[in-house]
């Protein structure tokens, strides 16, 4: 069908907290109240340029790693950089954070390679300091519902 929407959730996890993040976002955004999106989650090592071409919007997951992004997230956002500069202009996206700190380094290091991409954020970097608890996942089952919901609306 073509009517379909697209979204991808690039993610990196090592410890755990990003994972638990992500499947939060994902359960949200294939709520069975969505009927019009189709979703893929792919990890930041195997993700690429054909599925950053694939999205209509893309969510980016990635733990804060000495107050930066996982290298592994980095290492994607270089791979599809220059493929995908001109082809995903105006790309919406939404980022959620797992820090230890602040977050702050790992949030403005992506916006500063997605601001370059001319991708568009659909709200401010989710970012949880400290543990994951229930009330942060119950948020990022809320963002991914929202996400999906925009999309398959025409929102985004």
């Amino acid at each position: 069908m073509s009517d379909r929407r697209h979204l991808l959730v690039v993610y990196q996890s090592r410890s755990g907290g990003t994972q638990a993040m992500t499947d939060a976002f994902v359960a949200g955004a294939t709520d069975s109240a969505i009927e019009g999106v189709d979703v893929r989650v792919v990890r930041a090592p195997d993700a690429g340029p054909d599925d950053v071409r694939w999205a209509d919007a893309i969510a980016l997951g990635t733990p804060e790693n000495f107050g930066y992004m996982s290298g592994l997230m980095k290492d994607f956002l270089e791979r599809i950089y220059y493929e995908c500069l001109d082809a995903t202009s105006g790309l919406p996206y939404l980022l959620y954070v797992k820090a230890s700190t602040d977050g702050q380094g790992a949030v403005q290091s992506i916006e500063r390679i997605v601001t370059g991409l001319r991708w568009k954020a659909v709200q401010p970097a989710f970012v949880v300091v400290g543990d994951v608890i229930d009330d942060h996942l119950e948020h990022c089952t809320e963002l991914g519902m929202t996400l999906a919901a925009g999309l398959e609306a025409g929102i985004y």
